[in-house]
Protein backbone atom coordinates (compact mmCIF):
# COMPACT_ATOMS: atom_id res chain seq x y z
CA UNK A 1 0.00 0.00 0.00
CA UNK A 2 1.79 3.11 -0.82
CA UNK A 3 1.86 6.04 1.93
CA UNK A 4 -0.33 9.10 1.97
CA UNK A 5 0.79 12.79 1.72
CA UNK A 6 -1.69 15.45 3.27
CA UNK A 7 -0.97 18.85 3.81
CA UNK A 8 -3.88 21.18 6.11
CA UNK A 9 -3.43 24.81 6.53
CA UNK A 10 -4.91 26.67 8.84
CA UNK A 11 -5.97 30.13 7.70
CA UNK A 12 -6.97 32.79 9.57
CA UNK A 13 -5.65 35.93 9.29
CA UNK A 14 -5.75 38.44 12.26
CA UNK A 15 -8.59 35.78 13.84
CA UNK A 16 -6.25 33.85 14.62
CA UNK A 17 -3.93 35.57 16.59
CA UNK A 18 -6.14 38.74 17.98
CA UNK A 19 -6.27 37.57 21.38
CA UNK A 20 -2.74 37.49 21.84
CA UNK A 21 -1.75 40.53 19.70
CA UNK A 22 -4.48 42.73 20.38
CA UNK A 23 -4.13 45.80 17.84
CA UNK A 24 -0.50 45.60 18.23
CA UNK A 25 0.32 43.85 14.64
CA UNK A 26 2.28 44.27 11.82
CA UNK A 27 -0.50 45.22 8.86
CA UNK A 28 2.92 44.55 5.97
CA UNK A 29 2.47 40.44 7.98
CA UNK A 30 -1.07 40.50 6.85
CA UNK A 31 -0.28 42.19 3.67
CA UNK A 32 2.44 39.74 2.42
CA UNK A 33 0.61 36.60 3.55
CA UNK A 34 -2.35 37.83 1.18
CA UNK A 35 0.33 38.18 -1.08
CA UNK A 36 1.50 34.81 -0.68
CA UNK A 37 -1.57 32.87 -0.98
CA UNK A 38 -1.81 33.09 -4.72
CA UNK A 39 1.51 31.41 -4.60
CA UNK A 40 0.79 28.19 -2.75
CA UNK A 41 -2.06 27.79 -4.71
CA UNK A 42 -0.44 27.93 -7.81
CA UNK A 43 2.52 26.00 -6.61
CA UNK A 44 -0.07 23.05 -5.50
CA UNK A 45 -1.96 23.04 -8.75
CA UNK A 46 0.90 23.53 -10.53
CA UNK A 47 2.32 20.18 -8.51
CA UNK A 48 -0.92 18.51 -8.35
CA UNK A 49 -1.27 18.82 -4.01
CA UNK A 50 -4.09 18.64 -2.82
CA UNK A 51 -4.09 20.56 0.59
CA UNK A 52 -7.19 21.17 2.79
CA UNK A 53 -8.18 25.08 3.71
CA UNK A 54 -9.31 25.08 7.11
CA UNK A 55 -10.90 28.53 6.91
CA UNK A 56 -11.91 30.67 9.48
CA UNK A 57 -15.87 31.86 8.63
CA UNK A 58 -14.89 35.63 9.36
CA UNK A 59 -12.98 35.71 6.02
CA UNK A 60 -15.55 34.91 3.45
CA UNK A 61 -17.69 37.63 4.67
CA UNK A 62 -16.93 40.66 1.78
CA UNK A 63 -17.56 43.94 4.17
CA UNK A 64 -18.57 44.57 8.07
CA UNK A 65 -22.09 44.40 7.26
CA UNK A 66 -22.53 40.91 6.29
CA UNK A 67 -19.81 39.63 8.78
CA UNK A 68 -22.68 40.73 10.81
CA UNK A 69 -25.25 39.07 8.78
CA UNK A 70 -23.62 35.77 9.27
CA UNK A 71 -22.71 35.91 12.77
CA UNK A 72 -24.33 33.21 15.02
CA UNK A 73 -27.48 33.61 16.70
CA UNK A 74 -25.48 32.49 20.22
CA UNK A 75 -22.26 34.51 20.53
CA UNK A 76 -19.30 32.70 22.69
CA UNK A 77 -19.67 33.54 26.05
CA UNK A 78 -16.42 33.07 27.46
CA UNK A 79 -15.46 33.91 31.24
CA UNK A 80 -12.52 35.84 29.61
CA UNK A 81 -13.81 38.32 27.30
CA UNK A 82 -10.34 39.00 25.38
CA UNK A 83 -10.82 35.35 23.62
CA UNK A 84 -13.52 36.39 21.63
CA UNK A 85 -13.09 37.99 18.28
CA UNK A 86 -16.93 39.67 18.82
CA UNK A 87 -15.24 41.87 21.59
CA UNK A 88 -12.07 42.31 20.07
CA UNK A 89 -14.20 44.08 16.57
CA UNK A 90 -16.06 46.16 19.27
CA UNK A 91 -12.73 47.50 20.97
CA UNK A 92 -10.65 47.96 17.78
CA UNK A 93 -13.05 47.70 15.10
CA UNK A 94 -12.94 46.04 11.76
CA UNK A 95 -10.16 46.41 9.05
CA UNK A 96 -10.73 44.60 5.51
CA UNK A 97 -7.35 44.06 5.05
CA UNK A 98 -6.97 41.75 7.58
CA UNK A 99 -10.23 41.05 8.70
CA UNK A 100 -12.03 39.76 5.35
CA UNK A 101 -10.98 37.39 2.32
CA UNK A 102 -13.47 36.36 0.00
CA UNK A 103 -11.19 37.32 -3.62
CA UNK A 104 -8.35 34.48 -2.06
CA UNK A 105 -11.19 31.73 -0.75
CA UNK A 106 -12.82 31.93 -4.63
CA UNK A 107 -9.13 31.30 -5.56
CA UNK A 108 -8.96 28.55 -3.20
CA UNK A 109 -12.35 27.20 -5.08
CA UNK A 110 -11.05 27.58 -8.80
CA UNK A 111 -7.50 26.19 -7.83
CA UNK A 112 -7.11 22.09 -8.65
CA UNK A 113 -6.52 19.44 -5.96
CA UNK A 114 -7.76 21.89 -2.99
CA UNK A 115 -10.07 21.09 -0.67
CA UNK A 116 -12.14 24.48 1.18
CA UNK A 117 -12.65 23.39 4.89
CA UNK A 118 -13.57 25.20 8.38
CA UNK A 119 -11.56 26.13 10.88
CA UNK A 120 -14.68 26.96 12.56
CA UNK A 121 -16.51 30.72 11.73
CA UNK A 122 -14.57 32.70 15.08
CA UNK A 123 -12.34 31.29 15.72
CA UNK A 124 -14.00 29.23 18.43
CA UNK A 125 -11.83 27.68 21.41
CA UNK A 126 -13.94 24.54 22.65
CA UNK A 127 -11.96 23.92 25.80
CA UNK A 128 -11.88 27.64 27.76
CA UNK A 129 -14.73 28.01 30.42
CA UNK A 130 -17.49 30.14 29.64
CA UNK A 131 -18.59 28.57 26.14
CA UNK A 132 -21.31 26.23 25.64
CA UNK A 133 -22.46 23.21 23.35
CA UNK A 134 -25.35 25.16 21.79
CA UNK A 135 -22.98 28.17 20.95
CA UNK A 136 -20.49 26.06 19.09
CA UNK A 137 -23.19 24.64 17.47
CA UNK A 138 -24.25 27.66 16.29
CA UNK A 139 -21.23 28.88 15.30
CA UNK A 140 -20.84 25.64 12.78
CA UNK A 141 -24.07 27.03 11.49
CA UNK A 142 -22.96 30.10 10.36
CA UNK A 143 -19.89 29.04 8.73
CA UNK A 144 -21.74 26.47 6.81
CA UNK A 145 -24.31 29.11 5.77
CA UNK A 146 -21.83 31.36 4.65
CA UNK A 147 -20.28 29.43 2.85
CA UNK A 148 -23.02 27.76 0.80
CA UNK A 149 -24.92 31.49 0.09
CA UNK A 150 -21.89 33.06 -1.11
CA UNK A 151 -19.83 30.11 -2.47
CA UNK A 152 -22.19 27.17 -3.04
CA UNK A 153 -20.11 24.79 -0.98
CA UNK A 154 -20.80 22.70 1.71
CA UNK A 155 -17.77 22.07 4.32
CA UNK A 156 -16.56 18.92 5.38
CA UNK A 157 -13.34 18.94 6.91
CA UNK A 158 -13.00 20.85 10.24
CA UNK A 159 -9.62 21.60 11.96
CA UNK A 160 -10.22 22.75 15.77
CA UNK A 161 -8.73 26.19 16.64
CA UNK A 162 -5.56 26.04 18.38
CA UNK A 163 -5.82 22.54 18.54
CA UNK A 164 -8.50 22.37 21.18
CA UNK A 165 -10.34 19.36 20.56
CA UNK A 166 -13.49 18.52 22.41
CA UNK A 167 -14.53 15.16 22.42
CA UNK A 168 -17.63 15.99 23.54
CA UNK A 169 -18.87 18.39 20.90
CA UNK A 170 -17.51 15.64 18.07
CA UNK A 171 -21.28 14.61 17.32
CA UNK A 172 -22.28 17.97 17.03
CA UNK A 173 -19.22 18.61 14.12
CA UNK A 174 -21.06 15.68 12.56
CA UNK A 175 -24.31 16.53 12.73
CA UNK A 176 -23.51 19.90 11.06
CA UNK A 177 -21.65 18.51 8.48
CA UNK A 178 -18.61 17.76 9.14
CA UNK A 179 -17.50 14.59 8.38
CA UNK A 180 -13.98 14.47 9.32
CA UNK A 181 -11.87 16.31 11.73
CA UNK A 182 -7.97 16.77 12.45
CA UNK A 183 -6.71 15.60 15.52
CA UNK A 184 -3.13 16.22 17.28
CA UNK A 185 -0.01 14.60 17.15
CA UNK A 186 -0.10 11.16 19.46
CA UNK A 187 2.49 12.50 21.76
CA UNK A 188 1.98 13.58 25.30
CA UNK A 189 3.41 17.21 24.98
CA UNK A 190 0.36 17.86 22.05
CA UNK A 191 -2.24 16.08 24.09
CA UNK A 192 -4.80 18.65 26.05
CA UNK A 193 -3.43 21.60 24.33
CA UNK A 194 -5.68 24.43 26.21
CA UNK A 195 -3.42 23.69 29.42
CA UNK A 196 0.26 24.66 28.40
CA UNK A 197 3.12 24.38 30.43
CA UNK A 198 6.83 25.05 29.44
CA UNK A 199 7.39 20.80 29.51
CA UNK A 200 5.19 20.90 26.57
CA UNK A 201 6.63 23.86 24.53
CA UNK A 202 9.85 22.83 24.86
CA UNK A 203 8.94 19.42 23.76
CA UNK A 204 7.07 20.24 20.74
CA UNK A 205 9.83 22.94 19.68
CA UNK A 206 12.97 20.48 20.15
CA UNK A 207 10.88 17.72 18.60
CA UNK A 208 10.74 20.24 15.32
CA UNK A 209 14.41 19.45 15.19
CA UNK A 210 15.20 15.95 17.01
CA UNK A 211 13.09 13.19 17.80
CA UNK A 212 11.28 13.53 21.38
CA UNK A 213 8.60 11.16 20.98
CA UNK A 214 6.95 8.91 19.31
CA UNK A 215 7.58 8.41 15.68
CA UNK A 216 4.95 11.55 13.84
CA UNK A 217 3.69 9.15 10.46
CA UNK A 218 0.73 6.76 11.17
CA UNK A 219 -1.01 4.06 9.86
CA UNK A 220 -4.32 4.01 9.07
CA UNK A 221 -5.49 1.40 11.59
CA UNK A 222 -4.48 4.98 13.39
CA UNK A 223 -6.94 6.80 11.92
CA UNK A 224 -10.23 6.53 14.80
CA UNK A 225 -13.50 6.42 13.61
CA UNK A 226 -16.44 5.86 16.28
CA UNK A 227 -20.35 5.56 15.65
CA UNK A 228 -22.10 9.42 15.40
CA UNK A 229 -19.03 11.26 15.33
CA UNK A 230 -16.67 11.91 12.40
CA UNK A 231 -13.41 10.75 11.28
CA UNK A 232 -10.42 11.96 13.01
CA UNK A 233 -7.20 12.01 10.78
CA UNK A 234 -4.01 12.48 13.01
CA UNK A 235 -1.75 15.67 12.24
CA UNK A 236 1.78 14.50 12.43
CA UNK A 237 3.89 17.55 11.99
CA UNK A 238 3.63 22.10 12.45
CA UNK A 239 5.88 23.39 9.44
CA UNK A 240 7.35 25.95 11.64
CA UNK A 241 8.38 29.42 10.51
CA UNK A 242 11.59 29.98 8.52
CA UNK A 243 14.02 32.18 10.74
CA UNK A 244 16.71 34.34 8.63
CA UNK A 245 18.96 34.59 11.59
CA UNK A 246 19.74 30.54 12.66
CA UNK A 247 20.44 29.03 9.20
CA UNK A 248 21.26 25.87 10.90
CA UNK A 249 18.26 25.63 12.66
CA UNK A 250 16.53 26.24 9.46
CA UNK A 251 18.21 23.03 7.69
CA UNK A 252 17.90 20.74 10.73
CA UNK A 253 13.96 21.57 10.54
CA UNK A 254 13.31 20.85 7.12
CA UNK A 255 15.63 18.00 7.00
CA UNK A 256 13.33 16.60 9.69
CA UNK A 257 9.83 17.32 7.50
CA UNK A 258 12.26 15.46 4.86
CA UNK A 259 13.11 12.86 6.32
CA UNK A 260 9.84 12.34 7.91
CA UNK A 261 7.95 12.13 4.53
CA UNK A 262 10.71 9.49 2.76
CA UNK A 263 9.97 6.96 6.60
CA UNK A 264 6.00 7.42 5.57
CA UNK A 265 6.59 6.55 2.01
CA UNK A 266 8.81 3.83 2.12
CA UNK A 267 6.32 1.85 4.72
CA UNK A 268 3.35 3.01 3.68
CA UNK A 269 2.15 5.14 6.53
CA UNK A 270 0.66 8.67 6.43
CA UNK A 271 2.35 11.62 6.65
CA UNK A 272 0.24 14.93 7.92
CA UNK A 273 1.83 18.38 7.22
CA UNK A 274 -0.13 21.91 8.91
CA UNK A 275 1.12 25.12 9.42
CA UNK A 276 -0.69 28.32 9.46
CA UNK A 277 0.16 30.75 5.98
CA UNK A 278 0.73 33.43 7.94
CA UNK A 279 3.46 31.97 9.24
CA UNK A 280 5.14 33.09 5.70
CA UNK A 281 4.49 36.29 6.25
CA UNK A 282 7.95 37.64 7.87
CA UNK A 283 10.22 35.70 4.90
CA UNK A 284 7.45 35.04 2.40
CA UNK A 285 10.31 34.19 -0.29
CA UNK A 286 12.64 31.98 1.63
CA UNK A 287 9.37 30.22 3.33
CA UNK A 288 8.28 29.64 -0.67
CA UNK A 289 11.57 28.15 -1.07
CA UNK A 290 11.35 25.40 1.38
CA UNK A 291 7.94 24.82 0.06
CA UNK A 292 9.19 24.16 -3.27
CA UNK A 293 11.98 21.98 -1.59
CA UNK A 294 8.90 19.84 0.30
CA UNK A 295 7.21 19.46 -3.05
CA UNK A 296 10.22 18.12 -4.95
CA UNK A 297 11.00 15.84 -1.92
CA UNK A 298 7.36 14.70 -2.57
CA UNK A 299 7.47 14.09 -6.16
CA UNK A 300 10.39 12.06 -6.01
CA UNK A 301 8.86 9.35 -3.46
CA UNK A 302 6.39 9.40 -5.86
CA UNK A 303 8.38 8.18 -8.61
CA UNK A 304 10.16 6.15 -6.10
CA UNK A 305 7.46 4.59 -3.79
CA UNK A 306 4.17 5.68 -5.39
CA UNK A 307 4.03 8.42 -2.59
CA UNK A 308 0.17 10.08 -2.68
CA UNK A 309 -1.18 13.57 -2.25
CA UNK A 310 -4.89 13.65 -0.82
CA UNK A 311 -6.75 16.23 1.22
CA UNK A 312 -8.21 15.52 4.63
CA UNK A 313 -12.01 14.62 3.05
CA UNK A 314 -9.76 11.88 0.41
CA UNK A 315 -8.04 10.73 3.01
CA UNK A 316 -11.56 10.29 5.32
CA UNK A 317 -13.63 9.36 2.31
CA UNK A 318 -11.05 5.92 2.10
CA UNK A 319 -11.75 5.31 5.72
CA UNK A 320 -15.66 5.57 5.29
CA UNK A 321 -15.34 3.38 2.16
CA UNK A 322 -13.27 0.51 4.33
CA UNK A 323 -15.96 0.76 7.23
Amino acid sequence: MPGIFTISLDFELLWGIFDKVGANYSPKYFSNTRKVVPKMLDLFGKNEIAVTWATVGMLFAENEEEWEQYSPEHLPSYRDKKLSAYQWAKNHGIRPEVHFAPDLIKMILGTPFQELGSHSYAHFYTLVRGQSPDQFRSDLRATQKIASDKFGVQLRSLVFPRNHINELYLPICLEEGYEFVRGNPKNWFWQETQHESWSKKWFRSADCFIPTGERTTFRREDILHFPNEPVIIPASRILRPYNPGLPLINQARLKRVLGEMEWASRNGEYYHLWWHPHNFGHNPESSMKELEQILQKFHELNEEFGFQSKSMSEVGEEILERV
